[in-house]
């Protein structure tokens, strides 16, 4: 009889791991669901001051960037957003990364992020952006209108024309 107790004990205590995803299939993101740019803080370049969603400009189109300092599908993504800000003049840039601030600022310093005045560099510390925005392929951009209301999101390999279009900048 005892044997039998500690028996079922075990299958009541696995049988979590076995189960289904309580997740179904065609649920959305959580981001996709709500569709605006969310409650975050990530610590700035150079100087590492907080940086928040309220600090974004009202009535501007937000661009956010998940990169990792150390990918080369970022830098190259980076050095054509760069060839390209002339088309993001009216747009604010976030590019975020969690990888330690010192790899940062790095990135920062490389690639002379301080001469472009509509990017903002920041630490996400916490790791909220990466799974918030379910990125699979670095880097991934997440494109709000100026109401802050979701236009696109891309991943990967990324045309910057795409980009620009998808916020309405010429």
């Amino acid at each position: 009889m005892r044997k039998l107790f500690f028996l079922l004990v075990f299958i009541f205590l696995l049988y979590p791991a076995f189960s289904q995803a309580t997740k179904a299939v065609t649920d959305t993101f959580e981001y996709i669901r709500k569709g605006v740019i969310p409650a975050f803080t990530v610590y700035k370049a150079p100087d590492s001051t907080a940086f928040t969603n309220n600090d974004l400009q009202q009535k501007k189109p937000t661009l956010i960037m998940i990169f990792s300092p150390d990918c080369g599908h970022c830098q190259h993504e980076t050095t054509l957003l760069l060839q390209n800000i002339s088309h993001f003049t009216k747009t604010q840039i976030l590019m975020v990364t969690w990888l330690p601030f010192s790899d940062m600022m790095s990135f920062y310093k490389t690639y002379k992020i301080a001469d472009y005045p509509e990017i903002t560099m920041g630490w996400d510390n916490k790791y909220f952006f990466l799974p918030y925005f379910h990125v699979q392929m670095y880097p991934g951009l997440v494109a709000f209108d100026k109401k802050g209301k979701l236009v696109k999101s891309f991943s990967g390999d990324i045309k910057m024309e795409d980009v620009w279009k998808a916020l309405g900048q010429k």
